[in-house]
């Protein structure tokens, strides 16, 4: 099976090499040929080649070839910058390396590197290191305390996942297929046809079909396996709840403050405090504030209004409108000060003309406002997104500790509560790493399809 990955990598150097060189040649095809094999023998090596033992899995082998195709790929993108170093290509950002005039001074190579020492040796000792060790411990079944920990390979990623090799491959190919498509149907449909409004709509179940892919590939347990399926749709709605939710109202309470009103600064100041408090008493004030015994909400509703508030702790959607409610207004104050700041760079000449041109103000925020703010927006939608998926933790616990029967545990409440509280450090290791590589992959994701909306103006 081993031989299988080289040979396969060994074809994908030249490939490669082929689709991104100006000058393709056969040294150049031999050099990323070995590169590639030398980049997916790396993990197997270091691992002892437990994806491929005899006792391994279908699934094993999956994540061993995954892991001998970032390493072939990480190589050739490495190589093909020296290649492209050597053919004389000018990048955008100017290079670390030769000569840097400043002023009258010149100064080596070597003068950056070292100013950025110390940064670098904190990266390496409080980032890098961890990181590594993180992926060590993944592939372990230890315990919080215990002496000694045994190899498991895969087995703590693979026991989340479904046991079926196919369907793990089928279903995420069949929504990348599903993007493909509407893409190309898009690109083909005249603007404003009825074809046109089919492929967007089209587009749209693309997009969905990827969280429909995520869901049906986590396991929903027994079996012997993890029920991380739950966590996956729990972590989808609360984080795309707290996102809509902190940026919507961000928005809207920001257009309202950058009117001229009397002692509009002090009140912007007000706006923008929560942000400066943190999760874990964003999730004591929402506790005190929901509680249903002394709450002030339960109080109100129940005095002034005679209704009888049901506790939020007992009912899923409750609850996670609870976490979602307290999680947004912690992060409101954030959203606010940066459209704050984006709204002072909204041309007022063309809302003038379109003031002259009798535009309604709906017209006039959403054809000339809404894209002004779409760098800002664009750079919330990953900010508010890593906040969701990692600083919800304290939040959550305060209020509702999961509760009820998990459908508030999240995916980086899971980790701490598998990793820490259960001192299951191995299990904990492999889920931090899953939703370490999901984020990575919706940033992407958001830069290869809202990032191309981005207006930046005169740029």
């Amino acid at each position: 099976m081993l031989i299988i990955g080289l040979v396969a990598a060994a074809i994908l150097g030249p490939f490669y090499t082929w689709r991104n060189t100006d000058n393709p040649s056969a040294s150049r095809f031999g050099i990323a040929s070995a590169v590639a094999v030398a980049g997916a023998a790396v993990t197997p090596i270091a691992m002892g080649q437990c994806g491929f033992a005899a006792e391994s899995t279908g699934v094993d082998h999956l994540f061993a070839y995954g892991l001998m195709a970032a390493g072939a790929l990480l190589g050739l993108v490495a190589l093909q910058a020296l290649f492209d170093r050597a053919d004389g290509k000018k990048r955008d950002t100017v290079a670390m390396t030769g000569e840097i005039r400043t002023g009258g001074y010149r100064m080596g190579w070597w003068v950056p590197w070292l100013l950025l020492s110390p940064t670098l040796i904190i990266l390496l000792v409080f980032l890098y290191r961890p990181a590594v060790e993180t992926f060590t411990l993944s592939t372990q079944l230890t315990r919080l305390g215990a002496p000694r920990s045994v190899d498991v390979c895969f087995s703590n990623f693979t026991e989340v996942l479904i046991d079926d090799p196919f369907k793990l491959v089928a279903y995420p190919l069949l929504a990348i297929a599903a993007i493909y498509g509407a893409r190309f149907w898009v690109k083909r449909a005249a603007p404003g046809s009825l074809s046109r409004r089919g492929a967007d709509l089209a587009a749209v179940g693309a997009m969905l079909s990827v969280f429909v892919a995520l869901y049906a590939v986590f396991s929903p347990g027994g079996g012997g396996q993890v029920a991380y399926r739950p966590v996956y749709v729990n972590t989808v709605i609360i984080s795309i709840g707290i996102v809509a939710l902190g940026m919507v109202g961000g928005l809207a309470v920001a257009y309202l403050a950058f009117r001229e009103i009397r002692g509009g600064t002090i009140y912007r100041t007000l706006l923008i405090w929560p942000y400066a408090i943190s999760p874990a008493v964003a999730g004591v004030l929402f506790f005190m504030i929901f509680d249903p015994t002394a709450g002030v909400f339960t109080h109100v509703m129940d005095t002034w209004f005679g209704i009888d508030v049901p506790n939020y702790r007992e009912h899923a959607v409750l609850a996670q409108g609870a976490i979602i409610l307290a999680s947004a207004w912690k992060i409101l104050g954030y959203n606010i000060l940066f459209y704050l700041a984006g709204l002072q760079t909204v041309p007022i000449d063309q809302i003038e003309a379109a003031v002259i041109d009798g535009a309604s103000a709906w017209q006039r925020f959403t054809k000339i406002v809404l894209p002004a703010l779409s760098p800002i927006t664009f750079f919330l939608l990953v900010t508010n997104l890593t906040y969701a998926f990692f600083e919800v933790y304290a939040t959550i616990d305060f209020m509702t500790k999961g509760a009820p029967a998990g459908k508030t545990s999240v995916a980086i409440y899971e980790i701490i509560r598998v990793g820490v509280n259960n001192g299951d450090l191995g299990r904990g290791a492999a889920q931090s790493v899953l939703l370490f590589i999901a984020v990575i992959g919706v940033t992407l994701w958001q830069f290869r399809t809202s990032g191309s909306r981005v207006s930046y103006g005169g740029a």
